[in-house]
């Protein structure tokens, strides 16, 4: 398990508390007090920093490398039934943008969602989970044969943002963004967005259009990073944490501007603490939402979900 600067202190507790087992197993010392008062001290300790996350921390574990990415979620939800489908049929397959049917419980949904890579080698193979237009296009694509045969869909954000490279613009990244809001806006079927990781900008818009949109609670949703936001205004990135309270890019932020309608429970340090009570949380949220969703007839649900955004911005003539 790797840890955090800020979790340094429960490293140390966790190290130990091993010790102690370890002198307990390989002597005749009765060891069992003592490690109980180092486990008592360890969930204090835990629920002290847990509870009062600062927004960079937040956005630390947001990134944390142990935490589950798109596809663990969508394997897990789906118990082996998942199909991924490929290509934009334009281009290219872009390996940052994934999507399939698959099945959760006897419920077929189009999942569609940003990968990012577990190693050096295929963090490089999945662009460091930045999709190039081809994948925005790919995501269209599966969102309208979804919404041609009735299919519900899910989409689960975690990117940097979209990949901001010379050729990305060249083929056409904003305009890809922009057709995949204008797009989502008119899908009849229900469609569920799930931010498990980093929300950023465009690259999370994209594919972020739905229904209903929930938050896992240690992730963040914002129109730059807290990084980016340092650089621009300050030209350094020594301010970052600053910008991270600044941008109110939280869960709780979030949920507070009424621009999400949910936080999905956390296991406490972390979705990578108990990755099975993670999806649990998950997989209950989205049949919970498609269950409300799929009342509604068509039309109001795409009325609803043009209100939605409507509102969430600010007109003045």
């Amino acid at each position: 398990m790797e840890y955090l600067e800020f979790e340094l202190p429960i490293k140390e507790l966790h190290d130990q508390l091993d010790k102690c087992k370890l002198i307990g197993a390989e002597s005749e010392v009765d060891v069992t007090e003592t490690c109980t008062q180092i486990e008592k001290k360890l969930d204090k300790t835990k629920k002290e920093i847990y509870g009062n996350l600062t927004a960079w921390q937040r956005v630390q574990l947001s990134r944390h490398p142990s935490r589950p990415y798109t596809l663990d979620y969508i394997n897990a939800l789906t118990q082996g039934t998942f199909l991924e489908l490929h290509g934009d049929r334009n281009v290219l397959d872009d390996k940052a943008m994934i999507g399939g049917l698959g099945k959760i419980d006897d419920q077929s949904f189009m999942f569609v969602g940003t990968q990012k890579g577990y190693n050096t080698k295929t963090r490089q193979y999945r662009n460091f989970g930045m999709a190039n237009p081809e994948g925005y296009r790919k995501a269209l694509r599966l969102m309208k044969s979804a919404d041609k045969f009735g299919i519900p869909i899910v989409t689960l954000i975690d990117t940097p943002g979209a990949f901001p490279g010379l050729e990305a613009e060249e083929r056409g990244q904003g305009e890809a963004i922009a057709r995949n809001i204008y797009e989502m806006m008119s899908l009849s079927v229900p469609v569920i967005v799930i931010i498990i990781g980093e929300g950023a900008s465009g690259g999370a818009l994209g594919i972020g259009v739905g229904d209903e949109i929930f938050m896992l609670e240690n992730t963040w949703y914002s129109v730059i990073s807290p990084e980016s936001c340092s650089s621009i205004l300050w030209r350094s990135w020594e301010h970052k944490e600053a910008a991270a309270e600044a941008l109110k890019l939280t869960s709780k932020d979030m949920l507070k501007n009424k621009l999400i309608d949910k936080i999905i429970k956390e296991p406490l340090g972390g979705a990578h603490f108990d990755r099975e009570a993670t999806y649990t949380n998950v997989k209950k949220e989205i049949l919970s939402a498609f269950n409300r969703i799929q009342k509604l007839k068509p039309k109001e649900r795409i009325d609803q979900r043009r209100e939605k955004f409507i509102a969430m911005g600010r007109i003045s003539e």
